[in-house]
């Protein structure tokens, strides 16, 4: 994989530079040859020994729990690595179960002394910069260009993550792990705030949770909860040097005007706008939003979305979260002496065809209000979205450098970022939409007597071999998502062979060892079937097509 990383500023600023390579975290001799490993006519000891160098490494929580700078960049490097290079059944050798206990204890400790919205204070700080990052949902790789380009934090260097690290993406633990090991190394340097898609809700429907189940097997059940348990203690905004706020959805609701139940359909209530003093006050220690009550609040500043319609209303369509139009902004900016809301929460797929005259993000980010007092920006920062979905959006990601005297004055940079290894989807985008407010607690619990290759394939996808017996639950089954002529996918079954290469097997070969090997011969020998079929087929259609053509010449 080579990168090719191209990056746009909206705006010139001095001193913004390409760290050089010696500080790259990536080793170009290290990187496995992919095509090696893909090429099916090589014995499978080629394979195991293409893929031994990243079973050679593995992480270890710092000796007398002192995490240094040393131990965060080998994280960020071997993690990188074993993206390229290793299969998701093998993440939990390289990063055991013990270190992430240890990493997200570390973490909540400082994240749960943090209060609800928090204050950096960096005006007196003539070289500080504060580099603003939107949504990253699991795009690993868009966040190690993000440090190769502008630099990891530093004492002169503030990062605000406006939250969604998870979900829709192969590495979301990855991103997770290394933002909460950059945390507790510089926890005043380094601001984790929440995202609506760090929920039980979300993660259980956009692919976090699989993944969790997909690199931890058995021990998935409780790697997962720890997660969630930091995700409850995350910070919902901040304030950059007393003129900038940061959160990810938006706006909220006062206390004072919160519904104590639901609304009944087509009855509205009044809706007024709520302050920093009311998002102190909120517990924001659930693992989902509620859909009513004082700490509504909490669903309002992650799931809230900007209008250009005047006004704040209750947006019916997702239940949670509101509208909020140019005078909302412009009342909430005045009234706490701000110059600029930075938000996250859109991209380019949720701006895609709709009526709104909202920026489309495919720049990575859009100034969606401009007032008298401020600006109102949303900025998201994973580039070619989503990297699991029916559709890309070929967008590129964008982040904010912030910089002193004029903290209130960003620039915008976009970026295409790297190429990414290929993997296999944890989400099945097929599949029927949840309804939140059916997922309780009791559901939860009834998921979990599953088992891991019940949990992990999609409705009537599973392999017809039961390949838990081998540790494997990532394994191929017999249908195949393909183009459907129309820029979207189709399941297609795959057809049976009536030749088989390689079958029938040797005697020595023993159960289950013996019916996996007949399945994937089987499986290997329908999709050989279906590419020539396909192919013959293609080739008898443009034969057909041009002899049309010649008639039509020749009648002509």
């Amino acid at each position: 994989m080579q990168d090719s990383p191209v990056v746009e500023s909206a705006k010139i600023c001095n001193g913004d530079a390409l760290i050089d390579g010696a500080q790259s975290m990536t080793n170009e001799d290290e990187m496995l040859d992919v095509e090696h490993v893909l090429r099916f006519e090589n014995e499978i000891d080629e394979i195991q020994e293409s893929l031994l160098p990243c079973f050679e490494q593995f992480l270890m929580w710092p000796p007398n729990d002192c995490v240094t700078i040393e131990w965060v960049q080998d994280v960020m490097v071997i993690l990188e690595q074993a993206s390229q290079k290793m299969l998701p059944s093998e993440f939990c050798h390289v990063v055991p179960t013990l270190l992430v206990d240890k990493l997200t204890g570390a973490a909540c400790s400082i994240l749960c002394k943090e209060p609800n919205c928090v204050e950096i204070n960096c005006q007196g700080e003539e070289d500080s910069r504060v580099i603003v990052v939107g949504d990253i949902h699991g795009q690993f790789h868009d966040l190690m260009f993000l440090f190769k380009h502008e630099g990891v934090p530093s004492e002169n260097q503030i990062y605000v993550f406006n939250g969604n690290y998870v979900d829709k993406g192969a590495w979301g633990i990855e991103v997770f792990l290394v933002l909460l090991a950059w945390k507790v190394l510089m926890p005043h340097r380094v601001f984790l705030l929440r995202g609506n898609h760090e929920s039980r809700y979300c993660t259980a429907r956009y692919g976090f949770k699989k993944e969790v189940w997909a690199k931890y097997g058995d021990q998935g059940d409780d790697v997962y909860n720890k997660f969630l348990e930091c995700f409850k203690e995350l910070p919902l905004a901040s304030v950059i040097a007393n003129c900038v706020y940061t959160t990810h959805g938006g706006l909220f609701r006062s206390i004072h005007a919160a519904p104590s139940q639901r609304p009944k359909r087509n009855k509205t209530h009044r809706v007024d706008l709520g302050s920093l003093a009311e998002l102190f006050k909120v517990k924001r220690s659930c693992v989902d939003c509620p859909y009513e009550g004082p700490n509504i609040l909490l669903s309002d500043v992650l799931w809230s979305r900007p209008s250009n319609r005047y006004g704040l209303r209750d947006n019916t369509g997702q239940k949670l979260g509101l509208w909020w139009g140019p005078d909302c902004t412009e009342e909430f900016l005045k009234h706490h002496n701000l110059k600029l809301i930075i938000r996250s929460h859109d991209g380019p797929d949720s701006r895609a065809g709709k009526d709104n005259d909202l920026g489309n993000m495919l720049r990575g980010y859009s100034i969606d209000h401009d007032g008298e007092s401020g600006k109102l920006c949303t900025l998201f920062s994973a580039s070619d979205y989503p990297q699991f979905g029916k559709r890309r959006c070929n967008n590129k990601g964008a982040y904010a450098v912030l910089k002193f005297p004029d903290f209130a004055s960003p620039s915008f940079h976009s970026f295409k970022g790297t190429e990414r290894p290929m993997v296999d989807p944890y989400v099945d985008f097929g599949a029927n939409n949840i309804d939140s407010s059916k997922l309780d607690s009791s559901q939860s619990a009834s998921t979990s007597t599953l088992s891991a290759s019940e949990r992990f394939y999609p409705e009537g996808r599973r392999p017809e071999f039961d390949f838990g017996a081998l540790g494997i639950y990532n394994a191929p089954c017999w249908s195949v998502e393909l183009p459907d002529g129309s820029g979207g996918t189709q399941v297609v079954e795959v057809p049976r062979a009536s030749l088989v290469e390689g079958l029938p097997l040797p005697p020595n070969i023993q159960e289950p060892h013996k019916a996996a090997y007949e399945y994937l011969f089987e499986l290997v020998a329908g999709l050989k079937h279906m590419i020539v079929t396909r192919e013959t087929e293609n080739r008898a259609r443009v034969s057909a097509l041009k002899s049309r053509a010649r008639k039509r010449k020749g009648q002509a």
